[in-house]
């Protein structure tokens, strides 16, 4: 017996891994985050599995359901949002269950911020702008944030921001940010990326809050940096003709060699 967590994706029932949904088709159960997870993944448990929202579950209620397949010699398939490396809570369960000895896997899912990039056809590191991209948040009732782990370190790096769980605290994003980027800096909030009520908001940092409507307050990620709205970007030497690579160079080898 083995609990699979799975990362279930972004939210599209068909952004999942073939790994993940083959898995869940071979749980005959299924602890899914029922606030998160859409339900139209759940078409991929077998007949007869017993399905468990785990939304209204605290930890020793999910361990116990675990506990219980466990003793009865049946799989379960673990289903978390976006993928299980980050704010996905999987650590204390996996803590819990190695502590009793219940064996774990762990299969990726596609991360939201991947899906909210795709949505607005951006790639998030350009040549000259910036080469790293930070997935971080902003205090919650649930999880303190580290004091070096401030919006203003990240911003002074000039990576791209990939600010999760803090649409509600936009206007604080926007404070923090400014200093370091500049109110003409690029902004996207996209809501539910990937769910056929995706939407996506355009601005700056000057303008985001103002067009941010009164029913976005949960499940919205915030993406903030130069990046985001460069069109003079350089191009990457990668595809250059005159650069030299292992699978196309541009001399002969025999040049190469010094020849």
């Amino acid at each position: 017996m083995t609990v699979h967590f799975i990362g279930a994706g972004p939210g599209a029932p068909d952004l999942l891994t073939l790994r993940g949904r083959d898995l869940i088709a071979a749980c005959p159960v299924c602890l899914y985050a029922g606030s998160l997870v859409p339900e139209a993944i759940l078409a991929h448990c077998p007949p007869g599995a017993r399905i468990v929202n785990t939304a209204p579950l605290d930890l020793d209620a999910i361990i116990a359901e675990c506990r219980v397949a466990h003793d009865a010699g049946l799989d379960v398939a673990r289903l978390h949002s976006g993928d299980l490396s980050v704010w996905s809570a999987m650590g204390e369960q996996l803590r819990r269950l190695k502590a009793e000895g219940i064996p774990v896997t762990v299969t990726p899912g596609v991360p939201s911020f991947a899906a909210a990039a795709a949505a607005l056809g951006a790639e998030l590191t350009l040549p000259g702008l910036a080469q790293s991209v930070v997935l971080t948040r902003t205090p919650g009732r649930a999880s303190s944030m580290p004091e070096a782990e401030s919006l203003a370190n990240f911003a002074a790096t000039g990576a791209t921001l990939a600010i999760h769980l803090s649409i509600h605290s936009l206007d604080r994003v926007v404070a923090d940010l400014t200093p370091f980027h500049g109110a003409d800096c690029p902004v996207a909030v996209v809501y539910r990326a990937s769910w056929p009520d995706q939407r996506i908001l355009r601005g700056t940092l000057s303008t985001i809050a103002a067009m941010l409507p009164e029913d976005i307050k949960r499940t919205a990620l915030i993406l903030v940096g130069p990046a985001l709205g460069a069109e003079g970007f350089a191009e990457s030497c990668l595809y250059a003709p005159d650069y030299d690579r292992r699978f196309r160079p541009s001399r002969a080898e025999g040049g190469r060699n010094g020849d």
